[in-house]
C-alpha cells in the first residue's frame, strides 16, 4: 500500500451523484469526496471515470494526502459501487478502468445495489441477506458469505423489469391520461398531475411534456402524488402501488430462493428513494406479500449513505477487525 493507513477508498455512484471515502484500516473515515452522476452509456467509460476521478481527487485532500504518483496508490483496495454496472461484463471493464487511474492496489467493482445490501445489514459478520432497491429504478441483490450471489440484470423492459420511480410516474400519468380522454375509468389522477405543476388539465400536461415546456426530468415529482392520490383511496393510483409492491416481493423471493434462503431466517433490506420514503401503503403491503412467499424474512429499511456500504464490502475483503465495522458504521450513523 502506498499511503500509510488507507486500506479502503470507497466509491459509490449513482446517476445523480458520486460519494468517495478514503478508510483507514481501523475503520476511521479520513476524507470523503463528492462529485456529480455516473454515467458511461452517455458520455463514455473514460468521461464518467474522469468523475469518479474528481469525488476521490476531493476525498484524498480532505485526508491530507499527496497527489497520485506513480506506484503510490490511495488505498490498498478500491471498492467501486456504480450504477450502470449491471452485467458481470460491465464490472469487469469497469474495473479495468478504475484500475488504470492507479488509486488502489486492487480493484474491485460491483453494481450500486450491493452498497444499499451491505449498508443495510447489521452486524460485523461477512454479507448475507437480499437488497431490493427502488429508486429511480429498481433492482434487487443477495449475498451468501461464501461468496455466492443472486442478482438480475435490472435493465428495464428488455429484463422484464417494471416500477421504480421513472416506471411509477410513467404508469401514473399513462391512466390519467387514459382517463381525461374516456379511454380509461375515472381516477383523481387526472386532476391531481397536472395540478402539481400549477397546469389546469392532463391536456395542459400532455402538451408541455410533448413540446418541452416542462422539463421531462421533472416527472419523477409525480411519485409523491401518487402515493397521496393512492392514500385519499383511488382505485386507480392503489393498483399502482399494489403492483409495485408484487414486483419488490417478486424480486426478493427469488433471490432468496436462489441463494436457499427462502425458508430461514433471512434479512431483506429496501433502500432507494421509493422505498426508504416509507409510505405506509407500499412498505406495509411489501411486508405483508413477502411473510406470505419467505415466512421467516426480517424486512428492514436502510438509511445509511450507500457509501458505508462500498467501505463495508472493502474491510470485509481485506478481513478488518469487527471493530473496524462497527467504528465505520458509527461514523455514518
Amino acid at each position: 500500500m502506498g499511503v500509510a493507513g488507507a486500506a479502503v477508498l470507497a466509491v459509490d455512484a449513482g446517476n445523480s451523484k458520486t460519494d468517495a471515502a478514503l478508510i483507514g484500516a481501523d475503520g476511521t473515515v479520513l476524507g470523503t469526496g463528492r462529485s456529480g452522476g455516473f454515467q458511461p452509456p452517455r458520455v463514455g467509460v473514460e468521461a464518467a471515470v474522469d468523475v469518479l476521478g474528481q469525488a476521490v481527487a476531493e476525498a484524498a485532500e480532505a485526508a491530507g494526502l499527496p497527489g497520485l504518483r506513480p506506484g503510490a496508490p490511495y488505498a490498498a483496495r478500491v471498492s467501486a459501487c456504480l450504477a450502470n454496472a449491471d452485467l458481470p461484463v460491465e464490472e469487469r471493464r469497469l474495473a479495468d478502468a478504475l484500475s488504470a487511474r492507479g488509486w488502489g492496489a486492487a480493484t474491485e467493482v460491483r453494481n450500486d445495489t450491493f452498497a444499499i445490501l451491505r449498508a443495510g445489514l447489521a452486524g460485523t459478520g461477512l454479507p448475507r441477506g437480499v437488497a431490493v432497491v427502488c429508486g429511480a429504478g429498481i433492482n434487487c441483490v443477495g449475498m451468501l458469505p461464501d461468496g455466492r450471489t443472486a442478482r438480475f440484470p435490472a435493465l428495464g423492459s428488455i429484463s422484464g423489469d417494471w416500477g421504480g420511480g421513472g416506471g411509477l410516474a410513467e404508469e401514473a400519468l399513462w391512466w390519467a391520461a387514459r382517463a381525461w380522454d374516456g379511454r380509461g375509468g375515472p381516477t383523481e389522477l387526472a386532476s391531481a398531475l397536472p395540478g402539481h405543476f400549477a397546469l389546469a388539465s392532463m391536456a395542459e400536461l400532455i402538451e408541455a411534456l410533448h413540446l418541452g415546456t416542462l422539463d421531462r426530468r421533472r416527472v419523477h415529482e409525480l411519485v409523491p402524488v401518487l402515493f397521496a392520490v393512492a392514500a385519499a383511496g383511488d382505485p386507480v393510483a392503489s393498483a399502482i402501488v399494489e403492483r409495485q409492491a408484487t414486483e419488490v416481493v417478486a424480486m426478493a423471493s427469488v433471490a432468496l430462493s436462489r441463494l436457499g434462503l427462502l425458508e430461514e431466517e433471512a434479512p431483506v433490506v429496501l433502500g432507494g428513494s421509493v422505498l426508504a420514503a416509507g409510505h405506509p401503503q407500499l412498505n406495509g403491503r411489501v411486508e405483508e406479500l413477502l411473510a406470505e412467499r419467505a415466512p421467516r424474512a426480517r424486512v428492514s429499511v436502510v438509511t445509511a449513505p450507500p457509501v458505508l456500504g462500498a467501505a463495508l464490502l472493502g474491510l470485509d475483503a481485506l478481513g478488518a477487525a469487527p471493530e473496524a465495522h462497527e467504528k465505520l458504521r458509527a461514523h455514518f450513523g
